[in-house]
C-alpha cells in the first residue's frame, strides 16, 4: 500500500443551474437503479473508478454495501449508450435540503465524447426538480484530470480544499 498526497476540493451549487447541454448522440438513457445487485453496482464502481483509485465502496462489505443501496434515500442512475452501461451518478439525499453527488463517472471507453458533461447536466437538472437548497461532491488531484474544471464549469462553486494522504 502506497500512502500518497492528495488535494480534496469541495464544490457546491446553491441555485439550479441555467445551461442547457444538447444530447451529443442518439441511444442515450439514463435509467434510475432503484435497488442494484451488490455485483452490478461493484462492477460499475470498479469500471468507472479503478484509474481513479476510488475506494470507500470498495472497502464495504457486501451486506453493508448492500443497506447503503438499498436505502430508499440513496439514488443510482445509469447512463446507458444504445442499450450498454456507460457511467453513472450515485445520489446521497439523506440529509434534508441537500443532495451529494457521491459518485459520478463515465466507463473508459466512452470518455472523451462528450457524454460526461451531458450526463451531469442531466444529474443536476434532476437534482433540483426536487428543489434542495444545496447540491454538493467533492472530488480530488486522483480523479480524472478534467473533473475539477467540468464540474466548476457545469456551475459547481468551489467552497473547500483539504490535503490528506490517500491510498493508490
Amino acid at each position: 500500500m502506497e500512502l500518497v498526497d492528495v488535494t480534496v476540493y469541495y464544490l457546491e451549487m446553491l441555485a439550479p443551474s441555467q445551461r442547457t447541454v444538447p444530447r451529443p448522440r442518439d441511444g442515450l438513457t439514463v435509467l434510475h437503479a432503484r435497488t442494484p445487485s451488490v455485483p452490478y453496482y461493484r462492477f460499475l464502481y470498479d469500471s468507472v473508478g479503478k484509474d481513479y483509485h476510488w475506494l470507500s465502496r470498495g472497502k464495504l462489505s457486501d451486506e453493508v454495501l448492500a443497506t447503503v443501496l438499498h436505502d430508499s434515500q440513496n439514488e443510482v442512475y445509469v447512463l446507458h449508450v444504445d442499450g450498454s452501461p456507460a457511467g453513472f451518478a450515485e445520489l446521497d439525499r439523506r440529509q434534508p435540503d441537500e443532495d451529494e453527488l457521491v459518485q459520478f463517472g463515465l466507463l473508459p471507453d466512452y470518455i472523451g465524447h462528450g457524454l460526461g458533461t451531458w450526463f451531469l447536466q442531466w444529474t443536476i437538472d434532476h437534482v433540483w426538480s426536487s428543489n434542495p437548497k444545496r447540491f454538493w461532491l467533492h472530488t480530488c488531484t486522483l480523479d480524472h484530470p478534467a473533473a475539477l474544471h467540468t464540474y466548476q464549469k457545469a456551475g459547481f462553486v468551489l467552497f473547500k480544499e483539504a490535503a490528506i494522504r490517500q491510498e493508490r
